[in-house]
């Protein structure tokens, strides 16, 4: 692709066609802002092809938005892409302190935590990729049983075991 190519929804599809003749997956790599606003009409342009998907890029996004915006427009990235029935890839340093030392960070594993309302999250490689899966899978697991994508599950709560009342035995 020239460097100087705007992408936009009207040329996403005639572009792809000019490479193959074979139908591709498509895969909307959201990295600036001008991504995320033109989103839903790139996503009506890419659910044309057989099967899309997002990225969402957050590391160059958050530059581009602002870090405290950020939250705010992976928020509406998720609402646009379940709405549209359209997988989320969830990127960007996802647990990499554990993937490069060995130990996550707390922001890590809440991040790593968000990461359960996509459909798939890259982790970046690192000489403890078996430990940061491993992590992945442990905090994803417990996380299904609180969200679905962007339904809460409302499940009973580990803390009401301590309020509950159990009635008394005459």
């Amino acid at each position: 692709m020239h460097p100087n190519f705007r992408l936009s929804a009207r040329n996403l599809l005639h572009y792809l066609a000019q490479l193959t003749d074979r139908e591709l997956p498509i895969i909307l790599k959201i990295e600036t802002r001008r991504g995320f606003d033109e989103l839903p009409a790139l996503l009506l342009s890419a659910m044309q092809a057989g099967s899309c998907g997002v990225m969402i890029a957050r590391g160059d996004l958050a530059v581009e938005c602002g870090f405290e915006r950020l939250a705010e427009v992976q928020e509406e990235m998720l609402w646009l892409c379940e709405a549209a029935h359209v997988p989320i890839i969830w990127v960007t340093q996802v647990l990499k302190s554990l993937a490069h030392g060995g130990r996550p960070s707390r922001a890590e594993i809440t991040d790593a935590a968000m990461g359960d309302r996509a459909e798939c999250v890259m982790l970046n490689k690192g000489p403890r990729m078996g430990a940061a899966v491993r992590k992945l899978g442990d905090v994803m697991q417990r996380m299904q049983t609180h969200q679905h994508k962007k339904s809460a599950m409302l499940r009973h709560l580990h803390v009401s075991k301590r309020w509950t009342r159990v009635p008394r035995q005459e």
